[in-house]
């Protein structure tokens, strides 16, 4: 499926195919604090089918508590955040930030990560798959 999207001022914007099927809810902290929310909805895409059309994110470094650093990316103007990726060599998969796509509407989540850290006040998902966990 293709799929466009801008950050909220639209100085930044990207196209990409993807697997609808790829499209998941991550309920980790440092989700949760990135997001200032309680989950962050993302799609994963392989570096060949991501493309930035226009401008250039910010990147912020984050360390998981597995120690992997993870580039997370964001317009340095409005503050939106676009996808986030490995560092350093090797191919990347991205994890776009499903709110910034124009067709999110039509991307459902199909699998949970990291339930174990899910608010207790939330409702029960209606994800296709079962939940699991990773290292973020």
């Amino acid at each position: 499926m293709k799929i466009d999207g801008s950050c909220h001022c639209g100085k930044i914007t990207y196209e990409a195919e993807i697997d609808p099927a790829r499209v998941s809810i991550c309920h980790c902290v440092d989700c949760q604090t990135l997001t200032g929310t309680a989950f962050r909805v993302t799609i994963a895409v392989a570096e060949a089918n991501f493309r930035l059309l226009s401008g250039e994110p910010k990147v912020y470094v984050k360390t998981a508590e597995s120690g992997n650093k993870r580039a997370q990316a964001f317009c340095g103007d409005c503050g939106t955040q676009l996808y986030a990726t490995s560092v350093g060599d090797g191919p990347k998969i991205y994890g776009l930030r499903t709110g910034t796509a124009r067709q999110r509407a039509q991307l459902v989540p199909r699998t949970e990560l990291w339930h174990s850290s899910a608010l207790p006040w939330l409702p029960e998902m209606q994800c296709i798959e079962t939940t699991i966990e990773r290292q973020s």
